[in-house]
């Protein structure tokens, strides 16, 4: 399959990423998207982000006109059934919980409900494609598309590639990427949490080891990185605002798997403060380790 024969697309999930994913599957692409998620309400909740981030960000500024906004919503249809939402699609890209167990049992109906030539994607940040591949009998046809945080704005997308993912499979899914205005990078699944997160992940435990250590706020570690390094956000309060720490607690057993026990074990202050019930390490601080 090429590029130029994708029509319809869908997408799984229509939370937070779901919903961004399909909307810029409409608005740059030009695709008919199916978005299905559980119910009607979430559903719906994903029709109400993707009005409200187009009028925001792009309505209210001159960047699309009215009828230009209409056209793009409209070219989404939403579903709450993988199965009819599946139907004569040509690539999918799930964005559901980061559970492998459901991943993989999405991952199955969706090789039981698309047409044989469609491209099975997740938008996973650190799972294994190889394994989500298992549940299917198109193992080449699986790939991972992930994208970043907010999705209108962030230019990166990490193509992945499973054990038995095909070249002409990687190569549409760079050219998808492309196509909605993006940059894409190949790498392979061996690596947990890919390339970017990867990376970060040891940026992450080292500035939550020196608030264990006191050695200073999180303010004040956020602020020395955006300046020494000119991050355009601290690796903290990033994590704030996208709920890092309660994925980063929910994982945890994933990447000891992946990682052995010395990498992919949660830092201390991690857990005690999800289980306190923070899910800003900003807060934590002012609430709890501050004090004296």
């Amino acid at each position: 399959m090429k590029i130029g024969e994708i029509k319809k697309t869908t997408v799984i999930g229509a939370g937070t990423m779901g919903a961004q994913i399909a909307e810029v599957l409409s608005r740059m692409g030009g695709y008919e998207v199916s978005m299905v998620d559980i119910n009607d309400d979430l559903v719906r909740k994903g029709f109400q982000s993707i009005e409200q981030r187009l009028e925001r960000f792009f309505v209210s500024k001159g960047k699309l006109t009215v009828e230009e906004k209409k056209n793009i919503v409209n070219r989404i249809k939403g579903y709450t059934s993988i199965e009819e939402a599946a139907k004569g699609t040509y690539l999918v890209i799930e964005a559901a919980m980061e559970k492998m167990a459901l991943k993989k049992e999405i991952f199955k109906k969706l090789d039981e409900s698309a047409p044989a030539h469609a491209i099975l994607a997740s938008n996973t940040s650190y799972l294994n494609i190889s394994e989500m591949a298992s549940a299917t009998k198109r193992p080449e046809k699986v790939v991972g598309i992930h994208f970043f945080n907010p999705v209108a704005v962030m230019q990166l997308v990490e193509v992945v590639r499973g054990g038995r993912t095909s070249n002409e499979t990687i190569e549409v899914a760079c050219d998808v990427a492309k196509k909605l205005g993006k940059e894409p990078v190949v790498c392979r699944d061996t690596s947990y949490g890919f390339l970017a997160n990867r990376a970060y992940r040891a940026m992450i435990e080292e500035v939550v080891q020196m608030v264990w250590e006191r050695v200073a706020s999180p303010e004040e570690i956020d602020k020395a990185l955006k300046l020494g390094y000119n991050l355009p956000m601290g690796p903290l309060e990033l994590a704030d605002m996208v709920g890092g720490w309660s994925i980063r607690a929910s994982s945890e057993e994933d990447a000891i798997r992946e990682l052995g026990s010395e990498k992919g074990r949660l830092h201390p202050l991690t857990r005690a403060m999800v289980r306190a019930g923070y899910m800003k390490i900003y807060d934590y601080w002012k609430d709890v380790l501050s004090k004296p």
